[in-house]
């Protein structure tokens, strides 16, 4: 086997085992020739040579012995010196662009790869077994509010760092609030401005997973190995792990052994360390003794802002749609809870509206997400609309359910009524029994009323899209 039956036979590999699989494991590869019947390649770390012979050595066999017929066996051994690592020609590292690899790229379930040694060129900075970064996820693309500007300023802090700032940060919040876009952003900010730092990102289901490969392969050495020489290390959706006693073990000593040699730790869960149920004790302390920042639900000016960066991005691929007056508060009043719900919504409202040729109007938009619509209606209470009329209305929550009948406590009242039967699923007596023990034909009265009333009175109706937006935003 010479090495221009390697470089010809890289290209059958290729199609033999899929260019994404070729990149992340073949390709960092260097072919060291054959010499009795042996080939010897040589591999970035030891867990990707063993990988490599695991998974796909007898793919590699049979594809040598049909150009040769003389290669018996595979044999890797670890590069150990820098012209090693970074030398380039065939077999030249995956670098950079393997951190960007979208996640169908890498086997088992997302794994990348990274550098294992503290001291490693750049070249080997994606031959750990981390999670693919998305390129989407930058500062430069996340919108800052209220809601996450802590959040923001704290991932910012850390990423411009070349030192330990907080450790760990612990991002929490509920889905769709930002914490992987951060956590992603961090990383590529930190390869940029730093491209020496063994920067690895992973779930902590990728942990575990890894973990117990290790286990079962009789490869513990390997994987602390790998998990120690890190100099930042991000883990995200650390709840996954609570219970798993084995895996919490191990993630603590890790969590430690990190914090000894300075390094740097950022960690995401979707509640605070306190509230993760079966989490032991001494990762909880050790967890909230860095700084613990909470990204909380996304306001309406936030999630317009977030709206119109992403129509910004979609006319670039979409340059002939339009979108009309009053869609994007619109969906920012409508879809509040979750954010990739709000962008895959204006992303089918875009992809709909070029396919049909029209422009995006609301009916447009109502007719395209009915499901989304639907499934993120908002649930009033009938409290809340109580609560909410009586301070629009300037008067005391106990007066408008009180037996009084003056108009200026009556008319909110049947405001309030009103509200109540469009925006919840309580019948009319139940309504009634809320507002004092009404009978439920006052309440059919006070509707009645309302509807008559909003078609002649443009102060009502006013009053009433105001209500009805405070009460879904």
């Amino acid at each position: 086997m010479t090495q221009e039956q390697w470089g010809a036979l890289r290209d059958t590999l290729c199609e033999t085992i899929g260019e994404n699989n070729y990149k992340t494991w073949i390709e960092p590869l260097s072919f060291d020739g054959c010499e009795n019947g042996i080939a010897t390649f040589r591999a970035p770390t030891n867990f990707m040579g063993n990988y490599v012979s695991q998974n796909f050595g007898d793919v590699m066999l049979s594809h040598m012995n049909a150009i040769s017929g003389d290669v018996r066996r595979i044999n890797f051994r670890v590069m150990q010196s820098a012209n090693e690592r970074g030398a380039p020609g065939p077999a030249a590292t995956a670098g950079a662009r393997g951190a960007a690899m979208p996640k169908s790229a890498v086997p088992n379930g997302g794994q990348s790869t990274e550098s294992a040694s503290g001291s490693a060129s750049a070249d080997r900075s994606d031959l750990l077994p981390g999670a693919p970064l998305d390129q989407r996820y930058t500062f430069d693309s996340f919108v800052v509010g209220k809601p996450n500007e802590l959040a923001h300023a704290a991932a910012r802090r850390v990423s411009e760092s070349g030192h330990v700032t907080f450790n760990p940060l612990f991002l929490h919040g509920g889905v769709g609030l930002g914490k992987t876009h951060l956590m992603h952003a961090i990383a590529w900010e930190l390869r940029a401005k730093n491209p020496e730092l063994n920067v690895l990102y992973l779930s902590a289901e990728q942990f575990m997973y890894r973990f117990v490969q290790a286990l079962r392969d009789r490869r513990m050495m390997d994987f602390k190995s790998i998990f120690r020489s890190v100099d930042v290390l991000m883990v995200d959706d650390v709840q996954f792990i609570a219970g798993k006693d084995s895996t919490q073990e191990e993630f603590f000593h890790t969590f430690n052994a990190l914090v000894d040699q300075n390094k740097q730790i950022v960690i995401s869960a979707d509640r605070a360390p306190t509230d993760i149920k079966d989490l032991e004790n001494r990762i909880q302390s050790r967890l909230q003794s860095g700084l613990v920042v909470d990204l909380h639900p996304t306001d309406y000016e936030l999630r317009l802002g977030i709206l119109q960066t992403k129509v910004e991005q979609q006319a670039q691929h979409y340059p002939d749609v339009r979108i009309a007056n009053g869609v994007l508060e619109f969906l920012a009043h409508r879809i509040s809870n979750n954010v990739r719900v709000l962008e895959g919504a204006l992303t089918r409202l875009f992809a709909f509206a070029s396919l049909v040729g029209r422009e995006v109007d609301l009916d447009l938009t109502q007719e395209c997400l009915t499901d989304v619509l639907r499934a993120n209606e908002r649930k009033v209470s009938i409290e809340e609309i109580q609560r909410k009329v009586a301070e629009h209305y300037n008067i005391r929550l106990a007066d408008m359910i009180g037996p009084r009948r003056t108009r200026t406590f009556a008319r909110p009242r049947q405001v309030a009524m009103f509200l109540c039967k469009k925006m919840t699923a309580r019948s009319l007596p139940e309504i009634g029994r809320r507002f004092g023990g009404r009978d439920h034909t006052t309440v059919m009265h006070g509707v009645k009323r309302i509807e008559e009333l909003s078609r002649q009175d443009g102060q009502i109706t006013e009053d009433l899209e105001l209500l009805r937006r405070a009460l879904e935003a």
